[in-house]
């Protein structure tokens, strides 16, 4: 038995799954989202490992129809969701190639090209955010979540050095780090990994808008230094994933420069902003900052998984993560750093590729009209709800993500009322929008985030939140 197929086997498959991609990517803009509510199941799977092999096309053809039949759909059209986009083609095939060749992007000696691609990749990303300078440096990460540890690690280390390589006990201090209530929770993660405890991250309130309360962050940082503690990071937010908020970024590098803090920027979905000329003012203030996480995997239409952390303290990055090691192998008078000195991550995957491609055959100008379409989108569906008898906005919406919730019901109601509009209009699948608190508040989330999403479809989301609510007013009034 072996793993290798011969030319004719390798090329049949591979042409039968690219037309069952053509074919799922021909289905997106109509296809459901889920199966209707009685046909899902989240019960495991109880098959055994197979002792043999079956026939390579079967098996394909069965794990796409199962996985596309009975599947959650993120790529649809009708997915106003939680920021996981529609891939583009070209980012599709560039997974596929990533997958034969498989570079290893720890070292440059082992990548060679790929490694190039991928710095290229973050340059041209960090040029977007600071045009005005080239001393910053990235790296691609596993996604948000790992960005942001890389940014609160790079922040600790540079106002406690002591602590890379005698700990924080040897420090002898109390580091404390600032964020709103609403920014994500890979923050709280973070810090406690970091070995400083969640309770050091301290959560300001917002203000109507949803963005940071800056007076109050200031009080706080006065309290906590006159007790002790040793501020040292604020995480401002490019884009919450509760409403889309922004916070006032360039009011936080003032207070970041008052007080010689470091200024990370979470622009996890919202820092793609700064890919169109028009609406970049939306992240003004973030060339200030002096890290800045952003997921392709949200706005900018990458599979997963995309992260990625860039820094104007570029020396920062091999301070914090640098390690020798005579196993790996070096090439004589580079000037490019191997990426296991820079980043969290030891062997891993090109994960710049399928955006270096995207952006290769599209250009950056595509992204421009993305990003302009469906803030566009977003602000028509906004004023539909401002007009609608049946909703209201809790907030105007800032980037692609609207809140709102049932008109006219009881505060202590309404929670329930809009889950039973979400329930209703998932019920048979078709289409997915969900529930959430925001700055307190209990809200329906609809987010335009698919490059396949347009009016057509925001005019039947219209039509069937509007049944919804009609149908749970009845309901109510019985």
């Amino acid at each position: 038995m072996t793993f290798a197929l011969d030319h004719e086997s390798r090329r049949r498959l591979g042409y039968k799954l690219i037309d069952l991609i053509n074919e799922y990517f021909d289905s997106l803009p109509d296809r459901r989202v889920q199966l209707p509510v009685e046909e899902r199941s989240f019960e495991r799977l109880t098959d055994r490992m197979p002792e043999v092999g079956e026939d390579a096309a079967k098996v394909l053809d069965e794990m796409a129809h199962e996985l596309i039949e009975r599947g959650f759909h993120v790529p649809a059209a009708n997915y106003f969701g939680l920021m996981n986009p529609t891939p583009t083609y070209m980012a599709v095939l560039a997974e596929a190639f990533v997958a034969a060749i498989n570079p290893q992007l720890a070292s440059l000696a082992r990548s060679q090209l790929a490694s190039r691609i991928e710095i290229e990749t973050v340059r041209w990303i960090g040029e977007r955010i600071w045009p005005e300078t080239s001393k910053f440096d990235g790296t691609f990460t596993s996604g948000g979540n790992e960005a942001n540890f890389s940014a609160l690690a790079m922040a600790l280390a540079s106002h406690f050095p002591c602590q890379i390589e005698d700990g924080f006990a040897s420090c002898g201090d109390r580091p404390v780090a600032y964020t709103s209530a609403e920014s994500h929770h890979s923050l709280d993660k973070s810090v406690g990994l970091l070995g400083i405890g969640r309770k050091a991250l301290r959560r300001i309130p917002v203000n109507s808008r949803m963005q940071l309360d800056t007076q109050a962050l200031e009080q706080r940082i006065m309290q906590d230094l006159a007790t002790g503690f040793k501020p040292f990071c604020v995480v401002g937010t490019a884009g919450t994933t509760n409403s889309g908020a922004v916070d006032d970024l360039n009011a936080l590098a003032d207070i970041c420069q008052r007080y010689g803090l470091w200024l990370h920027v979470d622009g996890a979905y919202g820092a793609a902003a700064v890919f169109s000329g028009k609406h970049r003012d939306l992240v003004a203030g973030i060339e200030r900052a002096d890290s800045v996480t952003i997921d392709p995997h949200k706005w900018m239409a990458m599979p997963f998984a995309a992260g990625v952390i860039l820094t104007k303290r570029a020396e920062m990055l091999q301070t914090t993560f640098g390690v020798s090691t005579p196993y790996m192998p070096k090439i004589a008078g580079s000037t490019i750093i191997d990426n296991f000195k820079v980043s969290t991550q030891w062997s891993r995957r090109m994960n710049s590729l399928k955006l270096w491609l995207t952006l290769r055959v599209h250009g950056r100008q595509a992204y421009e009209q993305h990003i302009d379409t469906q803030l566009r989108l977003a602000r028509q569906f906004a004023d539909w709800i401002r007009q609608s008898e049946h909703f209201e906005l809790l907030t105007n919406p800032q980037l692609t993500i609207v809140n709102f919730r049932v008109k006219g019901v009881p505060a202590p109601e309404i929670a329930a009322a809009n889950q039973s509009v979400v329930d209703e209009v998932t019920r048979d699948g078709r289409r997915w929008i969900s529930t959430t608190i925001a700055g307190g508040n209990p809200v329906i989330r609809m987010m335009v985030i698919s490059y396949l999403t347009g009016e057509k479809q925001l005019n039947e989301l219209q039509r069937a939140i509007t049944a919804a609510a009609r149908k749970v007013a009845i309901s109510a009034s019985k």
